[in-house]
């Protein structure tokens, strides 16, 4: 079934096997590490090294309850070691300082060792496993491809390895949390991956989000939320559907994009005179962060900020699955969403 998905991967990517020849597979970076030995049969073990990064940290949570929360992993000498309760298969995201995500799947008393260069984290291996060999093999059939190749590509691998938790991600990925969603696909993928995994509660939960989710199109007023801001105030969705113009962004401090839309947002409240409402959520793990920029920056606005990135009930609401991000109103609709800076500078300008 694989060997028939890169085939055909392979000439999606290559219509004309005359015309250019496929890149060969990314060449290794790193030496594997030493097997790990001796995995508790109801524990689970990553463990990896990074070319080009000595020190520092990342975050892990779970998209099928593998965890609770969101654990963060600390960097020491290029190595790392993370090592978890695990009785059951289940998918962890690795979420590196940029944002990227890697995939690590899951099974008892089994390890994984991830290889990379941190310069190239797109390029990452990780050894161990069927589901990681097969999520290895599906990145380097997208090495070449174009964004709408890549779409086409992973729903091919979804039709051919329902049974996979590989295919599970691939759908959230690339039909679900992605600029440009297709829930049409979606649903249509879901489905076919319930017939075969028909107790997969990340399943069930996906083919309702897809629904929420549909609501926060163009057209739709934004949907139905509550959270406390880091103030402790009460914030919902119903100021924002009642004004002439809003915006809800998302940000990150260790995103210069999305504080960049921030400090242009803020000039733009101050111009409008109260006709723009603007609430925030910053998808940092760590509260005290996102407080000291909005203190130095004097961002007066409501803002979230649950610790929980993009596992969050209102990241999970509001369809918000990047950084940065924002959903652009006018009159109680959705007129625009994930504008970069100047697109959504423009906008206002008209709108204000």
């Amino acid at each position: 079934m694989l060997k028939g998905f890169v085939s055909r991967a392979w000439l999606i990517v290559n219509p004309s096997p005359f015309k250019g020849v496929r890149a060969g597979f990314v060449a290794a970076t790193l030496a594997l590490l030493l097997a790990a030995c001796g995995v508790d049969g109801k524990r689970f073990r990553v463990e990896g090294r990074f070319l080009n990064l000595n020190r520092g940290e990342f975050y892990v949570y779970s998209t099928n309850g593998l965890i609770d929360g969101i654990d963060t992993v600390k960097l020491e000498g290029g190595r790392f070691t993370y090592d978890i309760p695990c009785e059951r298969e289940g998918t962890l995201v690795m979420v590196f300082p940029n944002f990227s995500e890697q995939p690590i799947f899951a099974q008892p008393g089994k390890s994984v060792d991830i290889e990379g260069d941190a310069s190239h984290l797109k390029e990452l291996t990780v050894k161990g496993t069927k589901d990681n060999k097969l999520m290895n093999q599906f990145r380097e059939a997208i090495v070449n491809a174009s964004p709408p190749q890549v779409a086409k590509i992973a729903a091919m691998f979804a039709a051919d390895n329902p049974t996979s938790l590989v295919s599970v991600y691939l759908v959230r990925r690339y039909f679900i949390t992605t600029p440009t969603p297709n829930y049409k696909e979606a649903e249509r993928l879901v489905k076919l991956l319930l017939a075969q995994q028909p107790k997969n509660g990340e399943l069930n939960r996906m083919q309702t989000l897809i629904s929420t989710l549909a609501k926060t199109s163009v057209g739709a007023p934004l949907p139905a939320f509550q959270a406390r801001s880091t103030k402790g105030e009460k914030v919902s969705q119903q100021p924002y559907n009642k004004a002439a113009v809003a915006v809800f962004n998302v940000w990150s401090t260790t995103n210069m994009q999305s504080m960049e839309i921030q400090r242009m947002l803020k000039q733009k409240v101050r111009e409008s005179k109260g006709k723009l409402q603007v609430v925030s959520l910053c998808v940092d793990p760590i509260l005290r962060e996102c407080n000291d920029v909005l203190q130095r920056d004097s961002i007066s606005w409501p803002n979230i900020c649950d610790g929980a990135m993009f596992e969050g009930d209102v990241a999970k609401k509001l369809g918000i699955y990047t950084v940065p991000f924002n959903i652009l109103l006018k009159n109680g609709k959705i007129i625009a969403r994930d504008l970069d800076n100047n697109q959504l500078k423009e906008q206002l300008d008209k709108l204000l």
